[in-house]
């Protein structure tokens, strides 16, 4: 079993960790776009059963993305014609699988409405403010936790990904993000934004937490891994066009670091990922978006966000014949894939850019260019359902990050390999 000693949080510290951090947020205006809603009562309450509760995970603070059912609240995507939907009934299973292993949730944390945005900006709630680039996005969807763990309010937050949405953030923030396997965290009691792309994950500030909660998350034993030097391969024809020259020049010197610290990097063709690029992944979001969402898109769309009324528009573009073939490359893809990588991961820049500023998303064609360019390279995972973290560095004073990505299945071994990254990255 991992050793509890090796995380800042224990079943006997949680009440008092629990108390420091709602402090923390009482009365804070930044913790009002942090945060849909706090949960300061559940939390207390959970914190005393942390103390007896024998698991890895118990104490931990744990925020909880507006998509998820936990018992007793309403489940929003942050927006607005969600909020007057009844309380959720019972935790989603994951969710569940948390609170019985005695995290202690800290509160629902805000995101792009229904997830559709690598951005992170929500007209409804506000848009949480970036803590490593003041004055820039925060990165989405799951904008309002990665914000929260960089700001220690939190330990773990629990999000999703379709396209980048736990990596861009953590990308962002400074912070570590995992999109697992999709198969393996349940996916009933969160509301879906494609049904094809979606996971649920964890991001924390070490690799390390991250496994602990997607352990739990997808039920299996709590066992850390230890770091292993595997074989990293660098895709010389995707994710690296258009990267801000101080992108490139951290991933550059994270490479050369890396190869010294005892890792081998190959630069080669990746045949199948020219599949992917066939793959015109806003046919699934926006027809699977439609199919959850078609009575409110239809007649409540003054109260969307209206990038994300724009997006799901698009599934009208869209025939039958065209969404089934898409899918049919989808999979021909994931098979590709996963027999041409192996065991291997890739190595890339986790976004292309950093952190874009907010006056300048004001524009729609600027928003939607600099959107698609953050979700590029980590939307590769989503596509061949494969499992990818990103792991935060800094060169030349930039918080920067970069992304392990491997085949489907491969989480292990992902996260094995993730932990040496991390421990060399450190320059």
């Amino acid at each position: 079993m991992s050793s509890r000693t090796e995380f800042a949080w224990n079943g006997a510290s949680a009440a008092a960790r629990t108390e420091a951090v709602l402090a923390r947020m009482d009365g804070d205006p930044a913790a009002a776009s942090i945060f849909t809603k706090l949960l300061p009562s559940l939390a207390r309450q959970q914190a005393q059963a942390a103390a007896q509760i024998s698991s890895t995970l118990a104490g931990a603070l744990v925020s909880v993305k507006a998509l998820f059912d936990v018992e007793g609240e309403v489940t929003t995507s942050a927006a607005k014609v969600l909020a007057d939907n009844a309380p959720a009934e019972q935790d989603a299973p994951c969710i569940a699988r948390l609170r019985q292993a005695g995290a202690v949730f800290t509160g629902l944390t805000n995101m792009s409405e229904f997830a559709y945005s690598g951005i992170g900006l929500n007209p409804h709630y506000g848009t949480p403010a970036n803590p490593a680039y003041p004055g820039c996005a925060p990165g989405g969807s799951t904008s309002g936790g990665a914000v929260a763990v960089a700001l220690d309010l939190c330990d773990i937050a629990i999000g999703s990904d379709t396209g980048g949405s736990l990596r861009i953030p953590a990308a962002f923030s400074g912070i570590t993000g995992f999109k697992p396997t999709q198969k393996s965290v349940p996916m009933d009691g969160g509301n879906p934004l494609s049904d094809t792309l979606d996971s649920f994950g964890p991001m924390a500030k070490s690799v390390a937490a991250c496994e602990i909660a997607w352990q739990v998350m997808a039920g299996r034993p709590t066992e850390s891994c230890a770091p292993q030097i595997g074989r990293l391969i660098v895709p010389e024809n995707f994710g690296l066009e258009d990267l801000d020259p101080v992108v490139a020049a951290g991933f550059s010197a994270l490479k050369e670091h890396l190869r010294t610290a005892g890792f081998e990097i190959a630069e080669r063709r990746i045949e199948a990922i020219e599949l992917h690029k066939q793959i015109a992944a806003w046919h699934l979001t926006a027809v699977e978006s439609r199919a959850h969402y078609e009575d409110f898109f239809q007649n409540r769309a003054g109260d969307f966000d209206p990038r994300v009324h724009a997006r799901m528009a698009r599934a009208d573009e869209i025939s039958a014949v065209t969404y089934r073939q898409t899918l049919n490359r989808h999979q021909e893809f994931v098979r590709a894939f996963s027999v041409e990588l192996g065991p291997d991961l890739l190595l890339l820049p986790t976004v292309p850019v950093l952190p874009p500023l907010l006056e300048d998303l004001k524009d729609d064609d600027a928003f939607s260019r600099l959107n698609l360019l953050a979700l590029r390279n980590p939307s590769l995972a989503n596509s061949a359902d494969g499992c990818s973290v990103a792991i935060p560095f800094r060169h030349d004073g930039f918080v920067l990050s970069a992304m392990l990505t491997g085949a489907g299945g491969m989480d292990v071994p992902l996260l094995a390999a993730a932990k040496a990254v991390e421990a060399a990255a450190s320059f």
